[in-house]
């Protein structure tokens, strides 16, 4: 892809984000009300207003790219460039009074995911990555750990619910028993401290594109491995995560195929 266009989409990317920001903490201060979708999670203006300005800041710096968001779904065409967004990831929390959701956003070409912003607001972090130029936290530069051992590692988990149903589950239960530390930080912040060398496994069943693109771009730039359960590459139908850094996926892999 053309570096001057990555350079544009991820400045605009970026401006997307800090313009979606200010709708989640206008929101956040005032409180909303709640209504469902047809697969009862849970929506809000928040979540509306933030993709709108999410859509006019990208529409104007990259307008031969779609758009695919979570609260208004596709606009255009889904090969060439495609920008992946949700608005406020986590509305969950952000209904709760729980700090932890963000604005995710990535652009693919074709089938390549090159660029993903991160951004929690009112957790204060922003992650930006893409293709070949690294992870960066609030203009740090920031790498996954070194961690070559499952004895020193620790695992975070988020939504597993399907899992617990999967053949999967027992080998889960063994891996967990031979690291180091296990916790469940969910959402963005999981992969944020992955990034940053914090932890060293992530493991997500239950999760829609929208949710990781971003944060499959930057744990890559950061040196990991981002993949689902199975070993595979994320694409538009990926629904669980196995990131890490490179050994403790390697090794989290082989015995999750068991």
């Amino acid at each position: 892809m053309n570096p001057d266009i990555v350079a544009t989409a991820l400045a605009a990317a970026r401006e997307a984000a800090a313009a979606a920001a200010e709708v989640i903490r206008h929101y956040w201060r005032r409180g909303v009300e709640v209504e469902l979708k047809s697969d009862a999670t849970p929506v809000t203006i928040a979540d509306r207003e933030a993709e709108q300005a999410i859509r006019r800041v990208l529409q104007a710096a990259l307008p031969q790219a779609s758009i695919y968001g979570e609260e208004f779904g596709l606009d255009g065409e889904r090969g060439g460039l495609l920008w992946l967004v949700d608005p406020l990831d986590g509305t969950k929390s952000f209904v709760r009074r729980t700090p932890f959701f963000s604005t995710q956003i990535a652009l693919m070409d074709g089938d390549e995911l090159v660029l993903g912003v991160s951004s929690a607001p009112v957790y204060g972090e922003t992650m930006w990555a893409s293709a070949g130029d690294g992870a960066w936290l609030d203009g740090e530069r920031v790498r996954v750990a070194d961690t070559a051992q499952m004895a020193q590692a620790s695992i975070s988990t988020g939504n597993v619910k399907t899992l617990t149903g999967d053949a999967r589950w027992a080998a889960l239960g063994a891996l967990i028993r031979d690291s180091n530390r296990i916790r469940g930080y969910g959402d963005f912040c999981h992969y944020h401290l992955l990034a940053r060398g914090s932890l060293d496994l992530v493991i997500e069943s239950d999760v829609n594109i929208l949710d990781v693109a971003a944060l499959a771009v930057i744990v890559r730039e950061a040196g990991g491995v981002f993949t689902d359960l199975d070993g595979a590459p994320p694409t538009l139908d990926t629904r669980s995560v196995l990131a890490g850094t490179a050994a403790i996926h390697a090794q989290a892999l082989q015995r999750l195929r068991r």
